[in-house]
Parts: structure tokens; C-alpha cells; sequence
């Protein structure tokens, strides 16, 4: 493996020397950069949001595991030392390339609504939308957890390795505990003045024995957890969907200020769906990615096939990023008005039709700002009937990538929602506010938004892991956590690696340029936030602001393995 000085310390380290690990990692606001450069490897890698993740999904591969199998161990440990991000108690989205059979599978392990749950969840006793703080906080904000039973799927069709090997990792370190980092400690800081304080046991995990919240170095143990994970890793999923963890889901859930709705019938019938991949073509690649309810697919699809015969140079330019923002309008509007889970809602085909895109791209003008975009009509005769929906999701999320040493690829990102979720925990977990992602407004006008709460729906998500191929065979995994800035993160690292034909490090490593459909977002201290005037000339309505991205990208050449971890906060690629 070559590696540079910095990343093969890291490699080196021992868990227990996890303090000399992180000597600048990053909160979900970056306050440092850590200077980085690409790891390579010849048989396998993962890139996760933290060294001990990565680790331990390293050990598995090592091991003779699959991606399957290093995906339940990366996920397990980012559980434990990321909790503010992901973990059992939230969603996920996995890509996974099944190298034997040659074939990309998508699944769907993200949140479901109750089945009480009726459009106007989110409205007041006076039919006006709740404010969103008091929707986040406790039980009402919920929905059903997807990741663990998705992790199980994946393994009983792609693990190598037993279920129950691949907990033991994160359950010695639960039990040993570990130094509390910088970016974590910043970001138990953040939450206790966001109601991390609220619920006893969730302050108890959080803080020292004083009460004030934990701080860097502080030592981190979680038993419950250790505990959890020790039931899982003997019974499966069972106990978490049907038995004694589901029974303590639902208590905790129903018992707090801010009651929700899930029951142990909510639970018991959670299903991993498998959903075929969106696909768009984008010169001579085949940009893959997860089908609704994420919307991250057929956006960053829609902006790249935007982009098709664009100008956009050989490498970061203002022009350049001028068209890219000018497409991600007229994309984020098709979102917006379309996209949610299409078990509920028809969404239009035609979206990816090459010829509804050319018809699109004739509205970016290439020297100056359209201003906010509608969105279009492909061939479809129900798309008057909706009304757009204008609500964002929050960047507590975290991605990673595999390459196991057999071929098969994991791109997968998961999440509990707003950092910390919904506050409340249980046995040594997080609990989602996933319910949140959905619009808060069930109409306007007249007609329903799709993105509606609806009982046994899945909201509406950006979560975008990729996988590119060329000629059929997987060439880049990649992926990153920001709310629906994700899709902007995704789009600009895509174009760095294969139109500017950037380094993975590099691409990931630029200051990150987003456009929803509205402002034009620049990175702060970065060569972007350079770019404010100039736009600012063409007619762009400017943030220079902080965009806190996770990206994390393995790209697969003929020499092996490149993996890339973003410089804004904790995480390493590590490979063999």
C-alpha cells in the first residue's frame, strides 16, 4: 500500500492510541483543514468519516471479507464514535456492485412513516406548520430505522464472513471507550443548545459527571450500546424489529413531550427494498446512483446530462461553475415539483429522457444568472396536479466506500437526520427525526406535494452514493453527507475526476460551490469564495458561507485502488 506519512501513521496506530489520530478533524462546521493527499492500494480499501471505521472495515477485508461484511463493521463503529450522524436508530441508501454476477443493486433502507400517519403530521391544532426545532425534538419525529435490516440484507446475499464476527470491533471499543475527539466534542457542545440536554439518559451519555458537556479528550464508553450490539450480533435483526429493542423503541418514542405514533407493528413490518439503479449517461460514463424516494440520483443525473456538451474547461473556472449552478437550478426545480417516494407518487420517466434534457439546457444562458427556475413538463399528463415543495433536509449524515478483494463495491450513505436526530436515546442509540424530511405543508393551492407525510411513506431524500461505470465495469464510488447540498458536493467532485481529470483527492478537496435554485453558495476560505465578484457580475445572488461536505471516494483504475477522505473533518481511506 503507498500512502503518504500522514496515513501510514494512521494505519500504524492501535485503537487505544486513537488521541494521536485526530490532530485536526472537523465538526459538522469546519473550523480546520487537515492537507491531504490520495491513498493507493492494490486488492482492497474503505474510506469512512473516521479513523476507527475505517479500521475496522480494513480488518474485515484483511480478513477475507466482502464489502457486505466491512460495511455492518464500518457502520457499527461509526455508530459508536460519530453518533451525532448515523447509526442503527436511522436510514441508509447502499450501492453494491456484485462483481461475480456483474450486476449494480440498489438498496433502500431509509425511514418509513407510521401507519397512523396522515398529511397534516406536521400541521398545528390551527392547520399552520409546526416550527421546525419543535418538530425535531422527541418521539413525533421517528420514523421506522432501515439501516440495521438493510446491513442484514446485503449480508445474507453478499456476506463471506459470520454475522456475528463482524460486531466484536465495535463492541470492544464500546466497552474500553475511546477519547472524545475535537469534531465530536464541538459537536455535543452544539447540540446541548439544540436540546441534546432534554432526555435524562441522552445528557447522561453526553456529559460528564458534572453535567456540562463532554470535551475533547474526555473518555467515551458506551455499555448499552456494547450490549445492543452483543443481542444483535447473536439473534439478527429480530430483537430490533420484533422483540425486546423494538418494545424499548417504541416506549421511548411515545412516552417523552413530543409523543410520536410508532408502534411494534411499525416495525414489524419494515422491509429493505430493493429499487433498480437511475442511471444517466454523461460522456462515455454511466453515473449511477439510489431511485426515489432519494432524490440524489435523478438530480445529479439531471445537472450532469445538462452539462453534456458544455464548455466546462480542463479544470476549476468560472465558467465552469457558472453552468454548473445555471443546471442545478433548472434541476433542484424538477426536484422540488417531482420527486419523492414513488411507491405514493408517479414520477415522471421522462426526467432522464435525453431529449426533455436538450429542451432543458436551452434555458442556461452561459454568461448570465437565470434567476430562480420553474420546473419543466416532461411527457406526462399528471404533472400539473402537484404543487412544488420547498423544504430541505439536514446534514447529519455520513458516507463511505468499499472495495473488497473479490470486486464487489459498496457506496452507501446513511444518516439519523439533523445532527443527534431526534435526541432521544435507547439502548446506547440514537433515534432518527427522519419524519422532519418530509414537507411540513401537505398542499398548496389546491394540490398535494408529493413529498407529503403519508402512512408506510419513505420521505423524500438527497442522499446521493454513486457508482460511475465505463464499458459496464465500475470506475469511481463516491458519496458525501450535507443535507440537500449533497447533490451539489456530488456533482462538482464528479466533474473534477472526469471532466477536469483530477487526482480523487483533489476533485473532493475544492472549495465547494452549491446551488439549490436560489443563492449561490461559496465555501469560505477556500479558492471559491475568489469567485464572488465575478459571479456576483453575471447576476448570482451570493453566500460565502460555511459548506461543511464529507465526501469520501475510491476510484478504480488499472493500477489499482485511489480512496480519498475529505480534508474537512475526521475520516481516512485505508486500504491493502
Amino acid at each position: 500500500m503507498r500512502q503518504t506519512p500522514v496515513f501510514a501513521l494512521l494505519a500504524a496506530l492501535t485503537l487505544p492510541a486513537y488521541a494521536q489520530e485526530v490532530a485536526s478533524p472537523q465538526p459538522e462546521a469546519t473550523y480546520s483543514v487537515t492537507e491531504r493527499e490520495s491513498v493507493h492500494a492494490s486488492d482492497y480499501m474503505v474510506a469512512a468519516a473516521h479513523p476507527m471505521a475505517a479500521e475496522a472495515g480494513r480488518a474485515v477485508l484483511s480478513a477475507g471479507g466482502s464489502a457486505a461484511d466491512a460495511a455492518v463493521a464500518v457502520q457499527m463503529m461509526l455508530n459508536l464514535v460519530e453518533p451525532q450522524s448515523s447509526g442503527i436508530g436511522g436510514g441508509a441508501f447502499m450501492l453494491y456492485w456484485d462483481a461475480s454476477a456483474e450486476r449494480l443493486k440498489t438498496y433502500d433502507g431509509r425511514e418509513t412513516a407510521p401507519y397512523s400517519a396522515r398529511p397534516d403530521y406536521w400541521l398545528d391544532v390551527d392547520g399552520t406548520p409546526i416550527k421546525f426545532w419543535d418538530a425535531v425534538i422527541g418521539g413525533r419525529s421517528v420514523g421506522v430505522p432501515g439501516v440495521l435490516r438493510l446491513l442484514e440484507e446485503a449480508h445474507v446475499h453478499h456476506g463471506r464472513l459470520p454475522w456475528e464476527t463482524l460486531f466484536e470491533a465495535a463492541i470492544l471499543r464500546a466497552e474500553a471507550g475511546f477519547p472524545v475527539s475535537p469534531r465530536l466534542a464541538a459537536s455535543i457542545q452544539s447540540a446541548m443548545e439544540k436540546g441534546l440536554d432534554v432526555f435524562p439518559d441522552t445528557k447522561r451519555q453526553f456529559s460528564r459527571a458534572d453535567g456540562t458537556p463532554l470535551q475533547e479528550g474526555d473518555r467515551f464508553e458506551n455499555r448499552d450500546f456494547a450490549r445492543t450490539l452483543r443481542l444483535i450480533a447473536a439473534h439478527g435483526s429480530e430483537p430490533f424489529y420484533r422483540g425486546v429493542l423494538a418494545g424499548d423503541i417504541v416506549a421511548a418514542v411515545r412516552t417523552d413531550d413530543n409523543p410520536g405514533e410508532l408502534t411494534m407493528r411499525d416495525l414489524a413490518a419494515y422491509d429493505v427494498l430493493e429499487r433498480p439503479p437511475v442511471c444517466a449517461q454523461f460522456r462515455g460514463y454511466e453515473i449511477c446512483g439510489m431511485g426515489p424516494p432519494s432524490s440524489g440520483g435523478l438530480t445529479v443525473g439531471q445537472i450532469l446530462m445538462l452539462l453534456e456538451t458544455s464548455n466546462l474547461g480542463s479544470g476549476p473556472n468560472l465558467d465552469g461553475y457558472h453552468l454548473i449552478t445555471e443546471a442545478s437550478r433548472l434541476a433542484f426545480a424538477d426536484r422540488a415539483l417531482y420527486m419523492s417516494d414513488s411507491d405514493f407518487v408517479i414520477i415522471p420517466k421522462g426526467l432522464l429522457n435525453p431529449d426533455y434534457i436538450t429542451d432543458r439546457a436551452k434555458l442556461i444562458n452561459a454568461t448570465e444568472a437565470s434567476g430562480k427556475a420553474i420546473a419543466g413538463q416532461p411527457p406526462w399528463d399528471e404533472s400539473l396536479l402537484l404543487a412544488p415543495d420547498a423544504s430541505t433536509d439536514r446534514p447529519g449524515t455520513s458516507h463511505f466506500v468499499i472495495v473488497d478483494s473479490y470486486g464487489d463495491m459498496v457506496s452507501m450513505t446513511t444518516t439519523i437526520e439533523t445532527g443527534f436526530g431526534s435526541r432521544i436515546l435507547t439502548n446506547g442509540f440514537l433515534l432518527n427525526n427522519e419524519l422532519t424530511d418530509f414537507s411540513f405543508i401537505p398542499e398548496k393551492d389546491g394540490k398535494p406535494v408529493a413529498n407529503r407525510v403519508e402512512a408506510g411513506k419513505r420521505p423524500r431524500s438527497s442522499m446521493a452514493p454513486t457508482i460511475v461505470l465505463k464499458d459496464g465495469e465500475p470506475v469511481l464510488l463516491i458519496g458525501s453527507p450535507g443535507g440537500s447540498r449533497i447533490i451539489g458536493y456530488v456533482t462538482q467532485s464528479l466533474i473534477g475526476i472526469l471532466v477536469w481529470d483530477m487526482d480523487p483527492q483533489q476533485a473532493i478537496s475544492l472549495g465547494n460551490v452549491v446551488n439549490r435554485n436560489g443563492a449561490t453558495d461559496l465555501e469560505e476560505n477556500t479558492e471559491a469564495a475568489g469567485m464572488e465578484l465575478p459571479l456576483s457580475a453575471r447576476g448570482h445572488q451570493i453566500n460565502v458561507r460555511n459548506l461543511n461536505s464529507g465526501l469520501h471516494a475510491i476510484q478504480i483504475t488499472p493500477d489499482g485502488l485511489i480512496g480519498a477522505a475529505d480534508p474537512r473533518r475526521e475520516g481516512v481511506a485505508l486500504g491493502d
